[in-house]
Formats: C-alpha cells, structure tokens, sequence
C-alpha cells in the first residue's frame, strides 16, 4: 500500500485547506484511514480517522471537532481532510495512514496503522 499525502500549504488563521491522501495498491474500502500530525519535538497527534471493511465510523479528536471533517472516495482512491476555521495551533506536518480494518483495535493511535504517507506541512499564521 502507497500513501501521497498533499495539499499543506501556508493559509491565515480563520482559512480552510483541504488535505489530499491518494491511495494505491489496496482496495479503499477494505482500509481504516487516518490523519496524524505533529509538531517537531512532540509526539505524533491523531487528527481524524475513517473506518473501512464496510463500518462508517468517523473520529476527530477534541482539537478539530467541529472544523475538520475527513472524506473518502473509495471509487477514486483518494482520503480528503477539509480544515475550516484553522488555528496557529493546527501548524504542523500532516500525514495520512492506512491499515486493513479488521474490526478490532484503536483506531486512534499511530501503531495501528503500517502504511504512512510522507507527510505535508500545514502552516497557519496569525
């Protein structure tokens, strides 16, 4: 499984991107996807995920609630994240992840998932 992770850029505070996760070399909607973020020197944040294997089920963390909302289109490989309403705080190197979902585990955390992206940087100034 292959991970392109792109659409980071530098954008305002109170501005919106979208985040781009094109998806090869596994069917999509066989695979949990996730966003992740982090900060140098700190350690990686989940941001969001989306169940697979046939399960709808979404996750954002406390931070973006509200302001960020993750999408899949299965057909076209590809995971979106919409980022409304950034905040300085959100400045970080983003990246996606996938894993086959095979109903158990915690989807939160970054060791669930094998497959990376190489991350893209989000920066938002105030």
């Amino acid at each position: 499984v292959q991970l392109q992770a792109s659409g980071g850029g530098l954008v305002q505070a109170g501005g919106s991107l979208r985040l781009s996760c094109l998806v090869s070399g596994q069917k999509l909607g066989n695979l949990a996807v996730a966003w992740f973020r982090q900060v140098p020197g700190n350690e990686r944040e989940g941001v969001s995920y989306s169940s697979g294997g046939g399960r709808t089920t979404t996750y954002y963390s406390d931070s973006v609630e509200g302001r960020f909302t993750i999408s899949r289109d299965n057909a076209n490989l590809m995971v979106f994240l919409q980022m409304n309403n950034l905040k300085t705080e959100d400045t970080a190197v983003h990246y996606c992840a996938a894993n086959v979902d095979l109903g158990a585990g915690t989807l939160r955390i970054s060791t669930y998932y094998d497959y990376w992206g190489q991350g893209t940087l989000v920066t938002v100034s105030s």
